[in-house]
């Protein structure tokens, strides 16, 4: 390999990938050898320790055996069955994959596989389910029989990825370990170029644990670091001091329509004691749905206010801003300050726009809701002390930045998060902000029946439906695919559900949306739903965040298992808010009455439960929201080992305390690069 390779150097440029298969890398976010080399495997399949079939025993298994026999076939409602007959010198067993159709066209009859999965009983007989399988001539030479396996999609295989990290595996050598050789020797930890060399090329499963604790190590170590410089560098800056006024709060307390929960009462109080200080709050509120996050904001905001100093509440979408303004000029009115507050949205009329521009410059308005596009907007604040973003964990001075003018201070920042993240996520990714969470409802809803349900029944849940919409309630359907995947034959993409709903229900008013249609359509078709000008509409998880229809009754879900717990509670928290009887359906293939996962749903009903199991079950990536801040990039990290997460974090923050990071240039560049907050100049 020519030595004029970099990390840099792009895939496409390298001979043995060259440009086809480097495009093939490129979509999955792979472009440079360095993307290549830290491409972490998702799993692996031990091959160390191979199993006969007259010794296999129920439970995981691993075994080498000749292939023959494949056949395919359809059943009910589309399901796909592929089954074939392996065999090695003392027996024979039926392998069974679902909705894998690809699996007997690809299949080589005749040759040795390596073959694990799951020997478990099925229609009487003991077989092989859904196995995972290496032809043993593709097993890679030069290592072991422990092989990684990578995250694919139909545009390149598991063994083209092999293939081509060890293609260019020899630039290992040039990655520098940021980590400062004394630490290193301290912890005990691998070096870099070690660790990832085993993360691909494993001997042992000791070798593979090792490689893992140290990049789990650097994860971890590297974004404690980043928080501890965050909350340094906050300091440096100051707010104004909003002083607490106890006959506004309880004057406000006593006219709402219902009583504050200890929670909220216990947030509310820490939040002022925050603003009563100089150093910026920093804080990120948590709370399942209906906890009533919003009147929590808006009694911090009302401090504010009396100081004839201006809040800003940035909602993520359009159609939430406008509930946001609904809700707060609908409380305020009985203080007499909705004059007081405003909306500004991308859908206003460029004389509506400047109206609300004018009266904000002459601090006629105390209070504006708006989108992210106030960011982008010519909005001139008179006054700004505080600054309330409803879901975006990662706000920092850089962005608060921007809503600031005559000012030398920096607003007080309050983040909501209607996503619960487990104590173990908050603590590593968030270390910066202080946390709060709203743990129980100030007004508590009909309690949401929910079923899981198999598409042999769908018919029940359409019967439910159209019940429902004969009364003039409404329904969420919900997909996970806006086309029509091309691996299995799942049907359940938004289009086809549609078609299918539309002509199940013609006499009623259906809606489509999904994220890859323009921003203005996403909005005008939530809004018609929103005003009942829509009485069913079909959706991917676009609608999941706060929008409040309180007339819609049915949350149905397909492919339920595809999504987190997280996720699907949120969904849920979509309906059952008035007192109204609801209903929501998740929605699988005949397995998913067995899913313990899902059935956690229908047992459990509290946000931060839910989120725990699934973190264990699944990691980081399964919660809604997430992807945006970076956790899906973190690959090593086991978030239930919070004894791990707080050893790690102890040994950064007493290097931090050193005040040394500035030595080690390479640690120190990482760190930069990972932090979301500067100072403010």
């Amino acid at each position: 390999m020519s030595s004029s390779i970099t990390l840099d150097s792009q895939l496409t440029y390298i001979k043995g990938i060259g440009p086809v298969l480097g495009q093939a890398l490129a979509s999955l976010g792979i472009i440079t050898v360095k993307d290549l080399i830290y491409y972490a495997p998702r799993r692996y399949e031990d091959f160390s320790n191979l199993v006969e079939i007259k010794d296999f025993r129920p439970g995981l298994i691993s075994t080498k055996l000749i292939i023959n026999n494949v056949v395919g076939r359809y059943v009910r409602n589309g399901l796909h069955i592929t089954e074939a007959l392996g065999s090695d010198e003392t027996g024979s067993v039926k392998l069974i994959w679902f909705n894998q159709p690809y699996r007997q066209k690809s299949i080589k009859t005749g040759v040795n596989y390596y073959v694990s999965g799951k020997f478990e009983l099925s229609s009487r007989r003991f077989s092989i389910m859904n196995p995972a399988l290496e032809l043993e001539s593709d097993f890679p030479i030069v290592t072991n029989a422990i092989l990684p396996v990578y995250k694919v999609n139909k545009n390149i295989s598991v063994n083209q990825i092999r293939r081509s990290i060890r293609n260019v595996f020899n630039q290992v050598d040039q990655i520098e370990d940021f980590m400062p050789s004394d630490l290193i020797k301290k912890t005990k930890i691998e070096n870099l170029t070690t660790a990832l060399r085993n993360l691909h090329f494993p001997e042992s499963i000791e070798d593979l644990d090792k490689a893992k604790y140290r990049l789990s190590f650097d994860e971890i170590f590297s974004l404690t670091l980043v928080s501890l410089k965050n909350r340094d560098l906050l300091k440096k800056n100051h707010s104004s001091i909003v002083e607490f006024n106890s006959a506004l709060a309880q004057k406000f307390v006593g006219l709402l329509p219902f009583k504050l929960t200890n929670s909220q009462r216990e947030v509310i109080w820490r939040i002022y004691q925050d603003l009563e200080h100089d150093l910026p709050m920093n804080r990120l509120l948590e709370g399942d749905v209906g906890s009533g996050k919003t009147v929590v904001a808006l009694m911090a905001a009302l401090m504010v206010m009396n100081k004839k100093w201006q809040t800003v509440f940035l909602a993520p979408t359009e159609v939430l801003a406008r509930q946001h303004y609904e809700t707060i000029t609908k409380l305020l009115a009985q203080l007499n300050l909705e004059s007081k507050v405003d909306l500004l949205v991308g859908s206003m009329t460029k004389k509506q726009k400047e109206l609300v521009k004018d009266r904000l410059k002459s601090n006629e308005i105390l209070l504006v809701v708006g989108t992210h596009a106030l960011l982008e907007e010519d909005v001139k604040l008179n006054n700004l002390a505080f600054l309330i973003v409803d879901e975006q964990h990662r706000f920092g001075v850089e962005q608060r930045k921007k809503l600031q003018v005559n000012s030398t201070k920096i607003p007080h920042l309050l983040t909501l998060s209607a996503t619960p993240i487990p104590r173990s996520l908050a603590l590593t990714f968030f270390g910066e902000l202080s946390i709060s969470r709203l743990s129980e409802k100030p007004n508590e809803t009909t309690q949401v029946e929910t079923k899981v349900v198999s598409e042999t029944n769908i018919n029940s849940v359409y019967d439910v439906i159209k019940k429902e919409m004969t009364l003039g309630h409404q329904v969420f359907v919900v997909c996970p695919l806006i086309i029509k995947s091309n691996i299995g034959q799942s049907k359940n993409d938004v289009n086809s559900i549609y078609n299918e709903l539309t002509r199940l229900f013609p006499k009623f008013r259906l809606g489509l949306m999904h994220g890859k249609l323009p921003a203005k359509e996403k909005e005008a078709v939530m809004r018609q739903f929103v005003r009942h000008e829509l009485d069913l509409i079909v959706s991917t998880t676009v609608i999941e965040v706060g929008v409040d229809v309180p007339n819609a009754t049915v949350m149905a879900i397909f492919n339920s298992d595809s999504f987190g717990l997280a996720q699907l509670h949120q969904l849920r928290g979509r309906i059952g808010r008035s007192d109204l009887k609801s209903y929501c359906f998740f929605i699988g293939d005949d397995d998913i009455t067995k899913n313990e996962r899902i059935k956690s749903l229908v047992k459990l009903n509290n946000g931060f439960e839910l989120a725990e199991i699934d973190l264990k079950m699944r990691g980081p990536g399964a919660f809604f929201g997430l992807s945006q801040h970076g956790l899906t990039d973190l690959k090593f990290v086991e978030f239930s080992d919070l004894s791990f997460i707080r050893s790690v974090k102890a040994v950064a923050q007493q290097f931090f305390e050193t005040g040394e990071l500035q030595k080690y240039k390479q640690l120190n560049n990482k760190v930069n690069q990972l932090s979301s907050i500067k100072t403010l100049d």
